[in-house]
């Protein structure tokens, strides 16, 4: 909805920002106020176009929400700073940024404004990055440092360890990483490069196959915010920073606008639902920069890493990308439920909302209600149908293992095509689609190699994954350990003015006082108790304290 007020505020921003840029076009507050005659001088440890590409994409939401053009002008402005500053021919710096996120947002200015020629900079530099002599290595002998490897380790920190179509693992700062991924299915699609796609899908089956968290979170490595190597995915050191699902998201979404399958959604809907979730509390208030799978209070009293690693989310940050990156994220939820193409709608995402687009050439609307994601109940209502025959397309979930359909109350059926059900016909104003995707608890396991999960599984319903916390289950959670038939009930439970489903279950507790005062001892002289686990959505641990948090549960 319109606020005038906030209007007012951002109106006067855009007039600053306009009064402050330079004749050039160059705009950036650091710079101009502290060292202008240093811009450019380091793109790969300043972040003056990643900065540049947040501006960007900012003033095209800011366009798309009012229509006002102040800002997009400003921001075009520069843009043609930036491609007449770099690129590869005779006078130009052959560089790129060290943060990436200018890559795509050049590929929204250019969809925003219509010229294509901020598409054609966003794909020069994608295609730019990791290519020989090394930017880095050159800019750094001009500043008068030694060249070589950037102090954080390797130039897969900045993925510039390789030309983009030649890499093949996710690598390096995962939120850079991502970033970079999203912008290079970006330009794959908008340009039609079959091999910058290509790149992508082998990069993509690398990242969610191999390091990635059950809960969607990315980048295991405390050390330089980063990915590890393949299956390396610690619990409780686990950095998986808020900002690093985010951009995941981002480019999940991505590769579905550049082919609609499934998998991508899958982990678009994973990753908001556990990942990215948990990195705001329920009141939305405070927000959490990192997201470990398993907390234990006191073991971070001497780890350097401890005071990142938290069990309570602070109300801010030092460095304070996380919250702003959330609040665009909500706030454009809508962008990611759903798309079209030609004759057909597309149910990627599944939430209470009204979509208002051209389907198959007319102005529709179609009303969605539902509880997902604690229900699978879903029903869709064509309020506006299509004027000619139609296709709707619903995602079928990858954890779904069955599913019904009905229209109008009479069980319907579909082609399945790459995860999607095909509903195709003439649509009638008040048609009505139920969908049900039974939602039973399961229990999942790791890959063999991710030594952190050997002998332990984890509880998924729905796209939900869940965690027990100390307050429902009492301390030592380590000491827990499932039944042989866990016999699993679901029932509502109230966490801060939230009804949840949470899980119960059989379970059996190590007897630490039969232990006296032994440390180690023969094995075989254990003994059980019988417990009642209560398991709650990952999403919603911190929010009753700082308490011991466990995801990962030993087998019987």
């Amino acid at each position: 909805e319109p606020n005038p007020e906030v209007e007012a505020i951002i109106d006067e921003l855009v007039a600053d920002m306009a009064a402050g840029q330079l004749a050039d076009g160059y705009f950036n507050s650091f710079y101009q106020q502290v060292c202008l005659d240093k811009r450019w001088s380091n793109l790969r440890d300043m972040h003056e176009l990643y900065c540049a590409g947040h501006l960007m994409e900012a003033a095209v939401a800011y366009f798309q929400a009012t229509g006002k053009r102040a800002f997009l002008d400003v921001m075009s402005r520069y843009a043609d700073c930036i491609g007449q500053t770099f690129g590869s021919e005779e006078g130009k710096l052959p560089g790129y940024p060290g943060h990436e996120e200018l890559e795509l947002a050049l590929v929204k200015l250019a969809a925003a404004t219509g010229k294509e020629r901020y598409g054609r900079l966003a794909s020069y530099f994608v295609n730019q990055r990791g290519q020989q002599p090394h930017y880095f290595d050159e800019e750094a002998v001009r500043r008068g440092e030694e060249p070589g490897r950037p102090w954080h380790g390797s130039y897969e920190y900045t993925q510039a360890h390789l030309p983009a179509k030649e890499q093949a693992t996710a690598e390096g700062h995962s939120v850079r990483a991502c970033y970079f991924y999203a912008g290079m299915a970006d330009v794959a699609r908008t340009s039609g490069d079959a091999k910058l796609g290509d790149a992508c899908r082998t990069i993509w089956a690398n990242l969610t196959r191999r390091r990635m968290y059950v809960t969607g979170g990315i980048g295991s490595s405390f050390q330089g915010e980063r990915f590890s190597v393949d299956y390396d995915l610690p619990n409780e050191t686990s950095y998986a920073e808020t900002c690093a699902q985010i951009a995941l998201v981002f480019f999940a979404s991505r590769m579905l606008q550049l082919e609609a399958k499934s998998e991508y959604a899958d982990v678009m809907e994973l990753a908001f639902y556990n990942s990215v979730l948990s990195g705001v509390s329920l009141d939305g208030e405070r927000i959490f920069y990192v997201n470990p799978q398993a907390y234990f209070p006191d073991g971070y009293r001497f780890d350097s890493r401890g005071p990142r690693i938290v069990g309570s989310r602070p109300e801010w940050h030092g460095c304070a990308c996380c919250p702003s990156n959330l609040a665009r994220l909500l706030a454009s939820l809508g962008g990611y439920l759903y798309s079209t193409d030609e004759d057909r709608l597309y149910l990627h995402l599944y939430g209470a909302s009204t979509v208002e687009c051209e389907w198959a050439g007319t102005k529709t609307q179609c009303t969605i209600t539902t509880d997902y994601p604690f229900s699978g109940e879903i029903g869709i209502r064509v309020d506006s149908a299509p004027a000619n025959p139609a296709t709707l397309c619903l995602r079928i979930p990858g954890w779904a293992r069955s599913h019904q359909v009905c229209i109008n109350g009479e069980p319907a059926m579909g082609a399945v095509a790459d995860g999607y059900l095909l509903l195709e016909r003439a649509w009638q104003d008040g048609d009505m689609v139920s969908l049900a995707f039974p939602m039973p608890v399961e229990m999942v396991e790791a890959h063999p190699t991710v030594r952190h999960d050997v002998g332990r599984v984890a509880l998924k319903r729905g796209p939900l994954v869940y965690c027990l916390e100390s307050v429902d289950n009492g301390n030592d959670l380590n000491q827990l350990r499932l039944a042989a038939d866990p016999d699993f009930t679901v029932e509502s439970k109230e966490i801060t003015d939230l009804a949840i489903p949470a899980i119960h279950g059989d379970a059996l507790r190590d007897d630490a006082n039969a232990w006296d005062d032994t440390l180690y001892r023969p094995i075989g002289e254990s003994r059980m108790l019988a417990a009642r686990i209560t398991a709650i959505p990952y999403f919603i641990w911190a929010n009753r304290g700082a308490e011991e948090m466990l995801l990962w549960i030993r087998q019987a």
